[in-house]
């Protein structure tokens, strides 16, 4: 629901207010049985709550789409879908935009005001892409415009240097890779702006599902680095786009 909308209507005699009251009943969480949907999340943190779809039933997440829609809600932001998800609500849902590398899915897409400067989302390997282009796709859907700068892992490290503009002159970079993770520390390095690692589970055997990518970001002997969870493309995309809002301030 946007509260802001919503007061706005009363103050102008659009509706009611036995009809905003109505409105207002479910605030601040609605309770489905299987989800409690927090309609005041985006007037608390300025993103609204975004569906984790993973282990998560197709009627479920459709249940949650069309509750969320009934409140006004837009750009709704849908995480880990798959291939059968998407095919599921493809005829059921209205205004669905599917970003298969990204695996993700946006519901009733508006235009919204952009963030000024960019992010740029910085990747070791074409295998890191699905991780990458969750937080690429995730910080596009807030609002920002990003640079993507693939397959420079520092096993190639010449590649990277051909892209230094780009993560030079963005406001906040991502660094996503797997094997030993040494790339974050690499661009971290190399820029002034803070740097997000994310660990990814790409990787032979010692790799330990990425375990040793996160302790290496963990023990980067850079400065500015932050470390998110293994493979949370989109927990870094969230945090670059709260960043990148700071400075477009």
């Amino acid at each position: 629901m946007d509260l802001e909308k919503l007061l706005f209507d009363v103050k102008n005699n659009n509706i009611s207010i036995d009809e905003a009251i109505k409105k207002l009943k479910n605030l601040p969480y609605e309770d489905l049985g299987y989800a409690k949907i927090d309609h005041h999340r985006k007037l608390r943190q300025g993103i609204s709550e975004v569906i984790y779809c993973e282990g998560k039933t197709h009627e479920q997440v459709l249940g949650i789409i069309n509750k969320m829609l009934e409140k006004g809600s837009y750009n709704i932001i849908g995480t880990r879908v798959s291939n059968e998800l998407y095919n599921f609500l493809y005829d059921k849902v209205e205004k669905l935009e599917y970003y298969k590398d990204a695996r993700i899915i946006c519901v009733n897409k508006k235009e919204i005001n952009m963030n000024n400067g960019f992010i740029s989302v910085v990747a070791a390997g074409t295998s890191d892409m699905k991780v990458s282009e969750e937080a690429a796709v995730t910080a596009e859907l807030l609002g920002n415009n990003v640079k993507r700068v693939y397959d420079v892992g520092v096993a190639g490290i010449h590649r990277l240097f051909a892209h230094l503009d780009d993560i030079q002159n963005a406001n906040v970079v991502i660094a996503v890779a797997g094997m030993e993770g040494a790339l974050a520390s690499v661009v971290a390095g190399l820029v002034s702006k803070p740097v997000i690692a994310v660990p990814t589970s790409v990787g032979y055997g010692a790799n330990f599902h990425g375990l040793s990518a996160l302790l290496t970001m963990l023990n980067s002997c850079a400065s500015g680095v932050s470390v998110v969870n293994i493979d949370n493309g989109f927990g870094a995309g969230v945090l670059a786009h709260m960043i990148n809002s700071l400075a477009s301030k």
